[in-house]
């Protein structure tokens, strides 16, 4: 099989698991919870495992500390996926508020160049997505991870339908 196709194929397979998804945005929350709360309890093992092998007793600390921190936070995601969604949710919520703050703030430094309206707009957005997660936090919780994970995935498969059409036709010139 050409590498073309094969990037057309997983693709396909991406905008196909992207509309199931959007399609499922509650259950594609709770799974993403479940993702995360598996693997910080995974890496929060693994770190607790290699925190014995740091030189220091400063370091082993540190590092079982946080190894445990890490564990902590993946066994109450996975005992209660509720919360972790409204833990995430929130992180999200902050994220993308601190970005938009910040952007308008650069914006500001940018004005009388081709940068500024752009650099507003993207902040302006950013300010407004978070506060309509505020707003909406009910909803938002149930649906705002699916939805994220369901928009990557169609944006991946477009991408790599891109790529893999640019790769025939780079392949037939």
């Amino acid at each position: 099989m050409s590498a073309w196709l094969k990037l057309v194929l997983l693709g396909l397979l991406s905008i196909a698991l992207g509309a199931f998804v959007l399609g499922n945005v509650v259950l594609a929350s709770l799974a993403v919870t479940t993702l995360t709360g598996a693997l910080l309890l995974v890496t929060g093992g693994i770190q607790v495992v290699t925190g014995f092998t740091v030189a220091g007793w400063q370091h082993k600390a540190l590092a079982l500390l946080l190894g445990l921190a890490l564990a902590f936070l993946g066994w109450a995601f996975l005992s209660n996926p509720l919360e972790g969604m409204i833990s995430l949710t929130s992180l999200i919520m902050i994220l993308v508020g601190a970005s938009g703050l910040v952007r308008l703030y650069v914006s500001m430094n940018l004005r009388g160049t081709a940068f500024f309206v752009p650099m507003l707009l993207s902040g302006i957005v950013s300010l407004a997505l978070a506060l309509y997660i505020f707003f909406n936090f009910a909803a938002a919780t149930m649906s705002l991870l699916g939805i994220l994970l369901g928009v990557e995935l169609l944006s991946n498969g477009v991408s790599l339908l891109v790529l893999g059409y640019a790769a025939r036709k780079a392949r037939s010139a």
